[in-house]
């Protein structure tokens, strides 16, 4: 079993930056991909970045360039975003994947405010 929490969220400006950070707890050695979602009211829950265990990166079309998603150490999961954007207001989710099983945090609010 693993369990992921999220911190880091809040309310931003247009242009601003935050930090989201996950961290993992469990059985944390067999995790292998990870990732950050999001779901904006109304909307499906999207992907917004990944990173394997071999730190292969993959990003959504809407946010390469401001977005960096980083792994430190097998536990601690980042979100680094820049320039943010009215759109980008959601909730955003740590994923965690093992194989076939696959793991969630609970969501955090981001803001962005014109």
């Amino acid at each position: 079993q693993v369990r992921l929490v999220e911190s880091g969220g809040g309310l931003v400006q247009t242009g601003g930056s935050l930090r989201l950070s996950c961290e993992a707890s469990g059985r944390i050695f067999s995790l292998d991909a990870m990732g950050w979602y999001r779901q904006a009211p109304g909307k499906q829950r999207e992907l917004v970045a990944s990173v394997t265990d071999r730190g292969l990166k993959n990003y959504a079309d809407s946010v390469k360039g401001r977005f960096t998603i980083s792994r430190d150490s097998l536990n601690i999961l980042y979100l680094q975003m820049n320039s943010l954007k009215v759109d980008d207001t959601a909730v955003y989710f740590c994923k965690g994947d093992s194989g076939f099983l696959h793991y969630w945090g609970q969501g955090i609010q981001v803001t962005v405010s014109s």
